[in-house]
Formats: C-alpha cells, sequence, structure tokens
C-alpha cells in the first residue's frame, strides 16, 4: 500500500509538471512568435478593458477601477455603415457618439427640407405667420415635379395642412407655397436659408432651393445635417407632424403615408426627413428618444432604401444600447441657495442654466461623481441669469463635464443707512430672544 501511494504520488507529480512544462513552453512561443503575439493582442485587451474590479474601503466611500478606461469621450466602434457618409449623435448636446466621413460635401436631396421646415417652424413662432393662415399655391408652386401633394394653381390650403404635406411626404409644391408665403419667392427664402446655416455653423453646405430637386449647388454633410435637424426639434411645433404615420389632405380625399419607415418600425422614432436623388442615393436623418435619451442618426449616400433604414436602425441601436444622460437636469429647479451681502434679500436661490448634459457609456454611469460648488455668499447688486456657481461631473476625479449655476432673481444693493437700520433691527431681535 506505502510504495502503490508513493507511486501514485509520483506519477500525479509527474502529470503536473508536464502540465506546467507545456504551459510554460506555450507562453514562451506566444512572446516569441510575433504573429500569434499580435493576434492573441486583441482579444487580451478586450478582455482586460471589458472587465472592472472595485476596491471597497472600510466605509465605502471610495472606489477604484481595474482595467477600466476612465475617459468620457466616446470613441468610434467597429460598426459597420454602408453609406457614404453618417453620424450618431445625442439630441440635447451635440455629442457625437460616432462618425464616418462627417463633413464630406455631398447632395442631400429632399434633406434639404429640413432647413426648409426650420424656417416654417421660426416664422410660426416669431407670429409672422399661424397654422391656420391660408396660403394660395402659385403657378410656379404648382409646375414643380416629383414629391407633391398636387396643389392647382391658386388652391388655398393652410400652413398646417402644407407644412403636414412637407413632413410626412415631401412635398415640394407646399414646400415652395410656403417658401413664397414667408419670403415672396423662393430664391430670397434661399438666402434666409443661408443665413441660417452660417448662424448654425453649417461650414460644408450651401442651399440653392427650398425642396433638395437636384442641383450642383445644393449640398451639405452629416455634420451639418446634425446640426439643423437638432435646431429643427428644438421646436415643438413641428413634432406632431414628424411622427405622422398615416394621414390625409382635403377632407380625407388625399392620403398620406410617411417615406420614414421608421416612424412606424422603430421604437421611440420622433422623425425626421428622408431624401433621395439619383445623385444623392438615399439618405435619411432619424430621430428617436428612449429612456430619456434622444439621438439623431444622419445617413447620406446609402445604395438603396433598405439600407439607408439598416444603418440608422443600427447607429440608433448602439446608442441606446450603450450609452446614457449622465443626469436628468431641470432647468426649473433650485439646486441651491446662497447668503448675500448688501442685498436687499439675505438669500439668492441658483438653478441650472439649460439642460445640456453629455451622455457616456452605460458601464460607466454609476460611476458618475456630481459636486455642486457656490460660495460662501455673494455681494449685490446681482442680476437675474448671474453665474454663482457651477455643478461638476466627475468619474474618479476626472472631470467629465460642468454646468453653470445662476440667480434664479434680481438682488439690489441696499444703502448704508439701510444695512445700518436692518443691523439695528436684527440686534434687537437677537434681544427679543
Amino acid at each position: 500500500m506505502h510504495l502503490s501511494y508513493k507511486k501514485f504520488r509520483s506519477n500525479k507529480v509527474k502529470k503536473i509538471l508536464s502540465i506546467i512544462g507545456i504551459v510554460t513552453l506555450c507562453t514562451v512561443g506566444v512572446c516569441a512568435v510575433p504573429s500569434i503575439r499580435n493576434s492573441l493582442q486583441p482579444i487580451s485587451n478586450k478582455l482586460f478593458n471589458s472587465s472592472k474590479i472595485i476596491f471597497k474601503s472600510s466605509n465605502h466611500s471610495d472606489e477604484s477601477n481595474i482595467g477600466l478606461n476612465l475617459s468620457w469621450q466616446v470613441s468610434n466602434l467597429d460598426i459597420q455603415i454602408n453609406a457614404k457618409s453618417a453620424i450618431l449623435v445625442d439630441e440635447n448636446s451635440g455629442q457625437i457618439l460616432f462618425e464616418k466621413s462627417p463633413h464630406e460635401k455631398l447632395a442631400i436631396a429632399s434633406v434639404t427640407k429640413i432647413m426648409t421646415m426650420l424656417l416654417i417652424c421660426e416664422s410660426i413662432d416669431n407670429n409672422q405667420i399661424s397654422l391656420d393662415d391660408m396660403v394660395t399655391c402659385s403657378e410656379y408652386a404648382n409646375s414643380v415635379k416629383e414629391a407633391q401633394i398636387y396643389l392647382a394653381v391658386n388652391e388655398k390650403m393652410s400652413v398646417r395642412d402644407m407644412l403636414k404635406g412637407i413632413a410626412v411626404v415631401s412635398g415640394n409644391d407646399a414646400s415652395i407655397a410656403l417658401a413664397e408665403k414667408i419670403a415672396l419667392s423662393e430664391d430670397a427664402f434661399v438666402v434666409k436659408m443661408n443665413e441660417k446655416a452660417k448662424e448654425l455653423n453649417m461650414n460644408n453646405t450651401n442651399f440653392a432651393n427650398c425642396t433638395g430637386l437636384p442641383n450642383d449647388n445644393n449640398y451639405s454633410s452629416a455634420y451639418d445635417v446634425s446640426l439643423m435637424s437638432r435646431e429643427l426639434m428644438k421646436h415643438e411645433v413641428i413634432k406632431p407632424f414628424l411622427k405622422i404615420w398615416l394621414d390625409s389632405l382635403r377632407d380625407g380625399k388625399f392620403m398620406l403615408a410617411n417615406r420614414n419607415r421608421l416612424i412606424r418600425f422603430y421604437e421611440g422614432a420622433t422623425g425626421i426627413k428622408t431624401g433621395s436623388t439619383e445623385k444623392a442615393g438615399f439618405c435619411l436623418s432619424a430621430s428617436a428618444t428612449r429612456e430619456g435619451l434622444s439621438l439623431i442618426s444622419v445617413v447620406l449616400g446609402s445604395e438603396s432604401s433598405d439600407k439607408r433604414f439598416e444603418d440608422s436602425k443600427k447607429l440608433l441601436d448602439h446608442g441606446f444600447v450603450n450609452y446614457a444622460a449622465i443626469d436628468e437636469l431641470n432647468c426649473d429647479e433650485i439646486v441651491g441657495r446662497v447668503k448675500v451681502k448688501k442685498g436687499n434679500i439675505e438669500e439668492l436661490e441658483v438653478k441650472i442654466k439649460d439642460t445640456k448634459r453629455p451622455v457616456i457609456s452605460k458601464s460607466k454611469r454609476n460611476l458618475v461623481r456630481k459636486e455642486i460648488k457656490l460660495p460662501a455668499y455673494v455681494k449685490a447688486k446681482i442680476k437675474q441669469g448671474d453665474k454663482i456657481g457651477e455643478i461638476i461631473y466627475k468619474i474618479d476625479n476626472t472631470e467629465i463635464y460642468r454646468v453653470d449655476l445662476v440667480a434664479v432673481s434680481d438682488i439690489k444693493k441696499i444703502s448704508f443707512g439701510h444695512a445700518i437700520s436692518k443691523t439695528f433691527k436684527d440686534w434687537i431681535n437677537i434681544g427679543r430672544k
């Protein structure tokens, strides 16, 4: 029994030593052969970078992370997009989540009408026109071909219905009729379009018409389209039109079906505009909102209608699966209070200046820490909107974003006599207590 056990133990040790030897030889071989080492490196990196180890101190207040890239900037992942140019942005902040040749100048076909609708919305918001105003179709508007709602010469239709015709079926005749209503002529309207493009820093864009019909001087880029798309989505008046799937004009006699199939088949879709010509290929600026995150994808120059929708869904899916907004900001929420010296009130309320906030990888969302920085006091005079402090967002002490905190109201500076009187009253009140 004793000899048998010794023999068994000896054999077991030999097997263990053999395994160790094989592992050692494999390791040396991998290190020695560059091709093998290089082929395994991406797998190794992926394994380590996807691993997060959190060590908590006894008071559970500190966390350190190993193998986690704490940079908040979003990097381009290997997403295969067939379109010539594409971009994915956060609608709220404009933060770029993906890009492919985003500044290449390309024909954009009826995606041009995003700017057309933007100027129409601005005219409505500025009370230059209203949704109930009637618009008369000119001979020129009637003469334009391709996508139409078939306006007859001198036919009258409301701004509401014409805007619906542009948003849902890309009506060229409705676009020109409304352009003439606002600026008296399409040419004058196009001047306004280019002025707005310049205001939005659309540096690779030029408009030659309000329809997107073929013209060598009508072009834009995926990035620029995202800029005007974000600007359009700031106008509440347009949102119901962009989400229409089926509707009608002329008391139900003319049916409308949205050319943007994502409105029907993509969860959370909110817009925006399709376009296609032989030169432009198939284009789409698409928007969607899920769980408080709103994204805009732009694809230009797709080979087919199906591929533009596939690319758009792929981009939006990537955004919703992997990213989240770092915080839900409310401009009306009182974030803090600061004591006031020499003012007509003793305490100043502060709130967030705007609700722009970046998005980050969902895997890092729980690592974000918020630090509110406010002074111990401020001196009057203070104007509403004056910057008082900041909220700073950090991951592991690395700043990723900051937002200004501003005064909710005006504070007047009190006179020296008033200050003395107030101090005297405070002393009296203290004595009474």
